[in-house]
């Protein structure tokens, strides 16, 4: 064969190659559902709820926003029939993580983070929130699911007021939680003192920890829990069941996991949809389980500070109550600069994680309070795109009487 041939024929082989990956990655994108309208993030825009006439409604997009265990957005609205400005709030039991959260503890966090959105929301378009908490009286703890579907978390009764300005609204439209490498910049002292100083509750508090014992030492926890939980298979496949590849379920399913909440965007989030979806055990198994210490591992290295709620008894009311102050954390750390992302592993009360939450709660809790919330706190070295979330409307439990909603 001539030299002349030679290169021509090896021209031919390159740009066949390169045929094919372009091939390849197209397939990848077409699968991942790139050419998909992503109607998961329509709540996300600011004017999402104003196509809803009815205030109440206006009010339940924002809380649907908020911060949420497993993104399950575990809440039930039913309207009030006799008052136009009143509604309940109900945990949606069907929406339950019960391999993490056996005893609904992350659960009634949840309702609360909801509750708070809310009311800042109602500031700022005209409405003062009332909150009572467990209205028609508290849970029957031996019979838990019936009672999260017969009994209020909450009443809900708005007034008419003059809107006021909120500082905590606009950051509502923000990711709540981000996953990625913090920078290695502390909180200053000023900054301290507004995040410790959002509760006033005697019975609530919270902590900020930047110094390096402490930096280490809840590292150290954070790692040891991830680790575990890794290792649990039943508690990994909760997590796996909810994860969505790809744009299609994504837009089914509008809860749960994907890739957005790792901090994947871009190019890079369809290439990895279309992966997982060609070949599903990426994402199981003992590929899942190193990926999430890995994920953890990153996390820990890249940590100028961790924050703690920690309230006085575990009572659901308090619970509730954590959740709120949750909210304000993290719309407070927003408008200051700073992000977090929940490390819930070592809270958790299954049974393989006894040891390290009883450990933490000696090092960080021993006058015999509850560690409800615990977090990261940095200054994001990136920011990371919005999670899924549900259309309002499914929220909301159907009424026998017809109520026009949106105004049509």
């Amino acid at each position: 064969m001539s030299k002349k041939k030679g290169k021509k024929t090896m021209t031919i082989i390159i740009s066949s190659i390169g045929l094919l990956l372009i091939i390849a990655v197209a397939s990848l994108f077409i699968i991942s559902g790139v050419f998909r309208s992503p109607k998961y993030l329509e709540p996300w825009e600011t004017t999402y709820s104003q196509k809803f006439e009815d205030p109440r409604i206006r009010l339940i997009a924002h809380g649907l926003l908020a911060a949420n265990g497993h993104n399950m957005q575990p809440w039930k609205i039913r309207l009030d029939r006799d008052n136009p400005l009143a509604f309940y709030l109900y945990a949606d039991s069907d929406r339950l993580t019960n391999e993490v959260d056996p005893f609904a503890r992350q659960m009634m966090v949840t309702q609360g983070t909801f509750l708070e959105y809310v009311k800042i929301a109602g500031d700022e378009l005209g409405y003062k929130s009332t909150v009572e908490l467990f209205p028609q009286g508290d849970y029957d703890e031996q019979q838990l699911l019936e009672s999260m579907n017969t009994t209020p978390v909450a009443k809900i009764t708005l007034t008419k007021d003059n809107p006021l300005s909120s500082p905590l609204y606009d950051p509502i439209f923000l990711p709540d939680t981000n996953r990625v490498a913090y920078q290695s910049t502390k909180l200053t002292s000023e900054q301290i003192d507004q995040l410790i100083n959002l509760t006033t509750d005697m019975n609530m508090a919270i902590k900020i920890f930047q110094d390096k014992e402490n930096v280490d030492k809840l590292g150290s926890y954070a790692m040891n829990a991830a680790t575990i939980e890794a290792g649990v298979t039943r508690v990994m496949k909760e997590s796996e069941i909810i994860f969505r590849a790809n744009e299609y379920q994504k837009n089914k399913f509008r809860y749960g996991f994907s890739f957005e909440g790792q901090g994947t965007s871009g190019l890079m989030r369809h290439l990895m949809q279309g992966l997982v979806t060609l070949f599903p055990s990426m994402n199981s198994g003992q590929a899942a389980a190193d990926m999430f210490i890995k994920s953890a591992q990153t996390s820990v290295d890249n940590t100028p500070a961790y924050a703690m709620i920690i309230t006085k008894d575990n009572s659901r009311s308090s619970q509730i109550q954590s959740g709120m102050l949750y909210s304000k954390l993290t719309l407070t750390a927003h408008r200051l600069g700073f992000v977090v992302q929940p490390l819930s592993q070592a809270l958790e009360e299954y049974p393989e994680m006894k040891e390290p939450y009883n450990s933490i709660h000696l090092d960080y809790a021993s006058d015999g309070g509850t560690i409800q919330v615990l977090v990261r706190l940095g200054k994001p070295t990136k920011e990371v795109p919005q999670s899924m979330r549900r259309d309002v409307m499914d929220l909301i439990e159907c009424d026998p009487i017809t109520i026009d909603i949106m105004g049509e």
